[in-house]
């Protein structure tokens, strides 16, 4: 069985999850930067990274990683690639994004067009063909340059894992399906304890909560790009295709549509259907939210497992003990008044000191949020939603006693 070097980007400052994510499934880790961890798959792999990680974008096939500081080295390096391994003669490529840090080549617009060019010179001449017709699969292209360094990935997942099809309704400022899983993975939290978030908005982080504790896998229920992608990499030369990234290699002679169909369907085996009942709740201040919140645990199928409810912040309080708060409350444009949030978050460190049993997670802009909260945080990490540079306070709560 051939290996691949797959990569998947993730929110700065939530590497370690993923890696354990990634670890979880079987597969060795190859290199973690910031924002992105590489992996060594099998066959299997671009199937079951895309069905079950919660908290990466996307699964990209690493294509090739060498220096460019001149656009001629980056054309010259790109056009001696055997994108015909990749790309069948009918397939229609384009470069989606690159971003560049620290580099010479520092133009998006440029690289992004220096890099189609090679690829077309060398397609053209595999290829024998002046024109393509691009009417066949997709495969969009991500490229990186860091300190002149380019790392070239071919898409496999399509629209951003993010998208799981279960937010058809959305609440102003929704945190985000990766973001939401990947704190919830990164507190102690388990599915026997009480986990409530006091502002829900549209329910994300409650269904995400519910989806991890029934196993739901979070690409369950959608499509990928590399699903639709042609069993021979080769197109018409009548060779066999594969991906390399040196003596890495993945031959592509099996059908992925078949690999996905087969993971899918041992997804859906690992469901965990009824049981102990679960005890999360979703509270906010909107009714509308709130009807939001739960047609989207529907769709989500875990309607059953969440508790939404109209009430505010200033009401909360639980009889159970040893629970967990973990929670993105409103900040900047959707509190204008820096008053407002001052009083917000005074509000929770009342909250929290009601009951030193419960431990809080709370995801914040907010600038003076862990002084308003004026209690002194177990840990405060720093995390990047998308541009807005974010810290997530973490404030634990007693240990519950041993279990017999």
């Amino acid at each position: 069985m051939g290996s691949i070097r797959l990569m998947a980007p993730c929110h700065f400052g939530m590497e370690a999850v993923l890696k354990r994510e990634v670890t979880d499934l079987g597969y060795e880790i190859d290199e973690v930067v910031d924002g992105r961890v590489t992996f060594i798959g099998d066959e299997d792999a671009i199937a079951k990274a895309n069905i079950n990680l919660r908290t990466t974008e996307r699964v990209l096939v690493r294509v090739a990683g060498f220096e460019a500081r001149t656009f001629d080295e980056l054309f010259e390096s790109v056009k001696a690639l055997e994108w015909e391994r990749y790309i069948p003669k009918n397939g229609r490529f384009w470069v989606a994004k690159a971003n560049s840090v620290s580099s010479q080549l520092f133009s998006p617009r440029d690289i992004q067009r220096i890099v189609k060019k090679a690829i077309v010179e060398r397609l053209k001449q595999t290829y024998e063909l002046d024109i393509f017709p691009e009417d066949g699969a997709d495969y969009p292209l991500r490229i990186s340059i860091v300190k002149d360094f380019v790392t070239i990935g071919l898409d496999t997942t399509g629209e951003s894992l993010h998208k799981r099809g279960y937010r058809k309704y959305t609440a102003p400022a929704p945190l985000t399906e990766t973001l939401a899983s990947a704190i919830l993975l990164l507190s102690p939290w388990k599915a026997d304890r009480v986990l409530v978030d006091p502002f829900c908005g549209s329910g994300t982080i409650p269904i995400e909560a519910a989806m991890i504790a029934r196993k739901i896998a979070p690409g369950m229920k959608r499509s990928f790009l590399a699903e639709r992608w042609c069993e021979d990499a080769q197109g018409s030369t009548g060779r066999s295709g594969h991906f390399s990234d040196g003596d890495m290699l993945i031959t592509s002679s099996f059908a992925l549509k078949e690999s996905f169909e087969r993971i899918r369907k041992e997804a859906e085996e690992q469901v965990i259907k009824g049981g102990e009942p679960l005890q999360i709740a979703g509270y906010d201040i909107d009714d509308e939210v709130i009807r939001y919140a739960r047609a989207n645990a529907e769709l989500a199928g875990v309607e059953a497992d969440i508790h939404f409810q109209r009430r505010d912040v200033a009401e909360f309080s639980s009889p159970k003990k040893y629970g967990f708060v973990v929670t993105n409350p409103p900040y900047g444009e959707r509190l204008s008044d820096k008053n407002e949030m001052k009083s917000l978050y005074r509000l929770i460190s009342d909250r929290i000191a009601d009951d030193p049993s419960w431990s809080w997670f709370i995801l914040s802009g907010y600038e003076d949020a862990e002084k308003d909260i004026a209690k002194k945080v177990t840990k405060r990490r720093k995390i990047y939603n998308g541009m807005l540079k974010t810290y997530l306070y973490q404030y634990m709560g007693d240990k519950p006693p041993k279990r017999r």
